[in-house]
């Protein structure tokens, strides 16, 4: 009985992370200026939605190029098969940032399964401060919010813009350009917390490879003193990197508030 509870314990978990994380997701990085173009919101994994978002949830919704910023209405979005579509249309040649973050909401967790969810996504200050505070067996009230980012190569000629922060609680800023690396070089990112940098965080990365599960294949590390991370993508295709902000929270309705960021690229 205690090995049938453990294992409905752990889909519960898996269930609950792979409906929990949010891609901004295209078909292409790569377009061409002054065409249409359209951006998708992933909600599960990076390989499956689970679900849309719907555009109420939405806010600080921008894309911002060489002489453009793209900030959409309600008329620009449209659900469909489990996704958010985005619709918008480029401008002249560089390389764009596109970014998303929604509103908060609570979710409720027992013990358990918090503190797995909490081992699984490598959150080891959190871990050490339940522990010193003896609540590893009491149950949370986490609000959370996702903020997502995407960069986008617009014809032949590179721009230094999708190094722009677009002011999410958490996100990852881009210090060289994907775009123009060969494949074995380092793509390195400034991890951001309310526009400082975010030291000692894991991150998680990984790209899809057909017949595979991104998540199954993640790689994880930390950014530095400074906020900084670097990784190496070993094959051409798409790439994200993610990872979890959580904060203990004194004198609110929940216990701890965490922001979710994730950037995907594509290497050529």
């Amino acid at each position: 009985m205690k090995s049938t509870a453990r294992i409905l314990l752990l889909m519960t978990i898996i269930f609950v992370f792979s409906s929990h994380e949010l891609f901004l997701k295209t078909d292409s990085h790569f377009l061409e200026p002054n065409t249409s173009g359209q951006l998708y919101l992933f909600n599960g994994t990076f390989d499956t939605s689970e679900n849309e978002i719907t555009r109420d949830r939405i806010i600080n919704a921008k894309i911002i190029g060489p002489g453009y910023l793209f900030e959409p209405t309600d008329e620009d979005y449209y659900g469909e098969e489990n996704k958010t579509y985005l619709n918008y249309t480029t401008g002249d040649a560089g390389t764009y940032v596109a970014g998303i973050s929604t509103l908060p909401r609570i979710l409720e967790m027992e013990s358990e399964a918090f503190n797995d969810y909490l081992e699984h996504e490598g959150l080891e200050n959190t871990i050490s401060e339940r522990k010193q505070m003896g609540t590893t067996d009491q149950g949370t009230k986490e609000r959370y919010s996702k903020h997502v980012k995407a960069l986008l190569q617009v014809g032949e000629e590179t721009s230094i813009d999708f190094m722009k922060p677009l002011g999410y609680p958490v996100e990852f800023v881009p210090l060289n350009n994907p775009f123009e690396i060969k494949l074995g070089d380092r793509v390195a990112f400034k991890l951001l917390r309310n526009g400082k940098p975010l030291a000692n965080q894991t991150v998680h990365y990984s790209t899809s490879v057909p017949g595979q599960d991104a998540h199954e294949n993640e790689n994880s590390v930390k950014s530095n003193a400074n906020g900084m991370v670097s990784i190496k993508p070993t094959s051409v295709g798409k790439w994200y990197v993610a990872t979890i902000h959580m904060e203990k929270k004194e004198g609110d309705e929940v216990d701890y508030e965490s922001n979710w960021a994730t950037l995907t690229f594509e290497i050529k």
